[in-house]
């Protein structure tokens, strides 16, 4: 989802550096003991998940395949649609009822996100917007058989006739249902007026399956906004019905091109199957121009599929300009990059540079971590900021230039965290919303000779806004933050704690090796923190209970100092102290009066049973100046103590 949660990171800087003073802190806070306690897992691994961090022998996990029939009604801006779900339950339990989300009831007046929206600047609920919001359901069926339900929320639960037997055990859920798609959609779906039409950007759209799973059994937090989604995997098949002016893109496979087509849309459809360069499909020109389909229907049916997914969203328009091109993944395969946009979005470095942008994206992250598994990859111009669904993204419509690639990226990143990797959202967001502002970082680099990369930040600076005391935890539940903390929070500071141990604590060759291997080993399955974090200490052989306790686990600082530089008979010895919480390695550049500079690298180890450490430095000149943290990798929240000079 895109990073607007947050005041300008600059800005906030420049408020907290007022309350910062350079030799401020005189006592040490320091407590190895703590800071070092080897008690970091709380349970051992199992037969389900392993100690390594690798799923078990016996991981198990639920599916749900779906096939989904719906009709747009634009004029009344109503979905009317029948959903049949068929359920596998492979727990080792007996399940006697099932919980599905319904996720478009947070619209309802008495909604739970409703009553919790701040009054001032939430990107959450409608925005005001006063409509007959919620699902409506018609019917819910068991093999053709009314069953008893219950809706609280934003959640179902069916009771079920028959238990549903453990280890394989099946069922065919069919539920008929309508709703009324909000303008405004808590900034992941809604509607957008354009001058040839309105974008329809549909998500959060059929009754869904609840994750059953071995970490909390059914996993029902109501949708309230902040936390987004934990889902299953299964196949999807989806036919939508929309007015024959209508362009409809789905993150999926298109099944009936040549009926929905024109012929010479199909051509270019083709064409662009097998062209590097971006292809036009339904120019502005035939946009404007609002011609009727050739087949005279009133309506036409889209027909889609897409596997192994965990979701499925799609838009609908008759103002779509589409345009598309090949990407080249690993394995020889290919996908097609198609972008579907208004003419406001057109020109002047805005949309008509999308394909490219998602092209670049996708096949780096493809070469770089895991090949993208879908058929398509379409971005859609919307009044959704950004948001991000398997194969398909809505991004904000008037982004341009830096901006459009900027979040273009972010959402395709997602497609790796959380669709490939499915971890849990609502508990858990910064593992994909952090994970994918690291990849983001990599790819933003790499994308056209750096067009759009502006250089290393100052770690020191980030730290006044990353360490800040008054922030929650990472690891705390994105529902249990303040809203103007959850940009930093979620995306920024554990994508900052991913570079840092890629670029200084592990290396770029053992980190890269260590993400891979959690990538690899949890793509499409359900890893929690815990699977995480061991998966990176065994992949990379370190240790790194330390570093998760400070950074993710508490809200710890940062503050190492040089307190004193004596002479001896071999140098100099050079002291330096930790004087906050969070240990981390040091690096010091190390000047003689001679000119000659050195640079030191001592192990976090140091501080492993240390609140201070003596540095022996060999040199037959005398020592006239130290610096800590020269390139300021680190997030040293106070470095006007890092530097001695004679």
């Amino acid at each position: 989802m895109k990073r607007n949660h947050i005041i300008s990171i600059k800005a906030f800087i420049v408020l907290l550096c007022f309350s910062v003073t350079a030799f401020g802190q005189t006592k040490s806070n320091y407590d190895y003991v703590t800071a070092f306690d080897p008690m970091f897992y709380q349970k051992n691994g199992n037969e389900f998940r392993s100690a390594s961090g690798k799923p078990g022998p016996k991981y198990w996990q639920n599916a749900a395949n779906y096939h989904i029939a719906a009709t747009l009604n634009d004029k009344d801006r109503e979905i009317t649609a029948t959903v049949k779900m068929d359920y596998t339950n492979n727990s080792p339990d007996q399940l006697d009822y099932l919980w599905l989300q319904l996720d478009q009831n947070m619209f309802k007046d008495d909604a739970r996100g409703n009553a919790i929206i701040p009054i001032t600047n939430s990107r959450y609920g409608a925005k005001g917007e006063k409509f007959d919001g919620g699902y409506k359901i018609k019917s819910v069926k068991i093999g053709g058989k009314d069953v008893e339900y219950l809706i609280n929320d934003t959640r179902m639960q069916v009771y079920l006739t028959e238990v549903l037997k453990a280890e394989g055990g099946k069922t065919q859920l069919t539920i008929e249902y309508s709703y009324i798609v909000p303008k405004y959609g808590s900034d992941r779906t809604g509607i957008l007026d354009t001058k040839y039409g309105e974008i329809f950007a549909i998500a959060q759209w059929y009754p869904r399956i609840a994750v059953y799973d071995d970490v909390l059994g059914w996993n029902t937090n109501p949708y309230t906004g902040p936390g987004e989604f934990y889902l299953e995997y299964g196949d999807i098949d989806v036919e939508i019905t929309s007015p024959s002016n209508h362009f409809v893109v789905l993150g999926g496979e298109l099944l009936n091109p040549e009926e929905v087509l024109t012929s010479t849309q199909l051509e270019r459809w083709n064409e662009a199957k097998k062209s590097d360069k971006t292809v036009v499909i339904r120019s502005e020109k035939e946009v404007a121009q609002g011609s009727p389909h050739p087949s005279g229907k009133k309506n036409l049916t889209w027909k889609y599929h897409l596997k192994n997914t965990r979701d499925v969203a799609w838009a609908s328009s008759s103002a779509f300009i589409i345009d598309g091109a090949r990407m080249n993944l690993q394995d020889g395969k290919t996908a097609l990059a198609l972008s579907a946009y208004p003419q406001e979005s057109n020109g002047n470095n805005a949309w008509e540079r999308s394909t490219e942008y998602v092209k670049a994206s996708i096949e780096k992250y493809s070469e770089r971590w895991f090949n993208y598994p879908y058929p398509v990859a379409v971005n859609v111009a919307a009044n959704v900021g950004g948001m991000e669904y398997p194969a398909i993204v809505f991004c904000g419509y008037k982004a341009k230039g830096a901006s459009l690639w900027g979040v273009t990226d972010h959402e395709f990143g997602h497609i790796w965290f959380p669709m490939i990797v499915g971890s849990n959202e609502r508990l858990h967001a910064w593992m994909d919303e952090g994970f994918n502002t690291f990849i983001n970082g990599i790819s933003t680099e790499d994308f056209n000779n750096g067009e759009y990369y502006k250089g290393k930040a100052d770690a020191n600076k980030s730290a006044l806004v990353l360490t800040n005391p008054l922030l929650e935890p990472v690891m705390s539940s994105p529902s249990a933050m303040n809203e103007r903390n959850i940009g930093i929070l979620v995306y920024y500071k554990p994508a900052f704690g991913l570079k840092l141990l890629h670029d200084v604590i592990l290396g770029p060759e053992r980190f890269n090796y260590a993400f891979k291997t959690y990538i690899n080993d949890w793509a499409y399955k359900h890893p929690t923190p815990d699977d995480f974090f061991r998966t990176m200490e065994n992949a990379a052989g370190e240790s790194l209970a330390w570093f998760w306790r400070g950074w993710f686990q508490n809200n710890w600082r940062l503050d190492q100092a040089v307190t004193a530089v004596h002479k001896n008979s071999e140098g100099a010895v050079i002291t330096i102290e930790n004087l906050e919480q969070m240990p981390m390695p040091v690096v010091m550049d190390i000047t003689t009066k001679g000119g000659e500079t050195s640079r030191v690298t001592i192990p976090v180890e140091i501080w492993e049973r240390n609140k201070t450490w003596d540095y022996q430095f060999h040199t037959n000149e005398e020592v006239v100046k130290v610096q800590i943290d020269p390139d300021k990798v680190f997030p040293d929240f106070n470095p006007g103590n890092n530097r001695w000079t004679k």
